[in-house]
């Protein structure tokens, strides 16, 4: 009922079209691929049976867990960045940025060259300690600076470090093994299963749930710290509880799709011009939009080369250094 109450009013048909539209990206998105099928084909494979056993292998093995993933993917990595955003209180806050995705991508390449085929279960554990570790490094430092608005700077200072550990190793690595690990870390879609999606979307459903609970605490933070204090939030231990959430489900989409940046810094910034900068709203949004982004890119990314596929870092980064120019921009010339 309360999600209910806060999407009446006139942001209702903001969240109406956001609906729609992910529906049609997950739909229209299956389409596209080598195999020529149909809306009508996967439309049949999904309420009976499929007309031919490739359309069967095809749609369940690969296009519905690879536009599955890509949609809670997005979802994470929005909703991760929207909330870095409003803790930190700075609108170019973002995993990747805040080194999460390399702390993350560190315990996954660690993982990825020591452990064998049948360990790699533990691979999100690995990327979740690596996403952790690098968290506890910029809390810490920002806590001994005693300035919370040195964060993100913290951040991609250990993001610079953990990256060079991570090449250092893939340098004294196997040479098969680092070519696959390099090719993971830039972000792909390419491996993933149904077993990934269940995984993700677990950890995204309870970030998501935590977050809904904390909403008036997070609301709270972006009137600035004293006055949250002031009414009753304790603040250090409600931005260490969101910054690990914020790691926990980075870690576990790092784990399996590989570094996807700059989807966190993108998306709230265009959901705040449409539903404003509370939280409940806020994060609805980032989930509906970074999910069809990402399910988009993945599109581009495995359409826009005839028999090669391009990572989706590679794109996601390029859209997000433009886009992160054009907030520099715009806040000195606002400024």
């Amino acid at each position: 009922m309360k999600l209910f109450y806060l999407i009446k009013g006139k942001s209702a048909w903001v969240f109406t079209c956001l609906l729609a539209l992910t529906l049609f990206s997950i739909i229209t998105a299956m389409t596209f691929g080598p195999a020529q099928i149909t809306s009508l084909d996967i439309a049949r494979c999904v309420i009976s049976e499929c007309s031919t056993p490739m359309h069967d292998m095809v749609i369940w093995q690969i296009r519905i867990p690879r536009v599955l993933v890509g949609l809670v993917a997005g979802m994470g990595l929005a909703c991760a960045g929207a909330i870095l955003q409003n803790v930190t209180r700075n609108p170019l806050a973002d995993p990747y940025l805040f080194g999460i995705i390399s702390g993350a991508g560190l315990g996954a390449t660690i993982a990825t060259l020591v452990l064998t085929d049948e360990q790699m279960l533990a691979l999100p554990l690995a990327a979740f300690l690596g996403a952790l570790f690098s968290v506890i490094i910029v809390f810490g430092i920002a806590t001994l600076l005693r300035n919370m608005n040195h964060l993100l700077l913290t951040g991609v200072a250990v993001s610079f470090m953990l990256g060079s550990i991570s090449h250092f190793i893939l340098y004294l690595g196997d040479p098969f093994a680092t070519n696959r690990v390099i090719f993971w870390l830039m972000g792909s879609l390419t491996r993933v299963e149904m077993f990934h999606f269940y995984l993700i979307s677990a950890m995204v459903l309870i970030t998501l749930i935590s977050i809904f609970a904390l909403h008036r605490h997070i609301d709270a933070l972006l009137l600035g710290d004293e006055s949250a204090a002031s009414l009753g939030v304790n603040v250090d231990k409600l931005r260490l509880i969101l910054l690990a959430l914020c790691a926990a489900v980075t870690a576990t989409i790092v784990a399996y799709c590989g570094g996807i940046g700059f989807v966190g810094l993108m998306i709230p910034h265009i959901v705040r011009q449409l539903v404003g900068v509370t939280t409940m709203p806020l994060i609805i949004g980032s989930a509906l939009v970074g999910g069809c982004f990402l399910i988009w890119v993945d599109v581009i990314a495995r359409s826009a080369l005839s028999n090669v596929e391009i990572p989706i870092g590679i794109i996601t980064s390029a859209i997000g250094s433009i886009f992160f120019l054009a907030i520099m921009y715009r806040t000195r010339k606002s400024g």
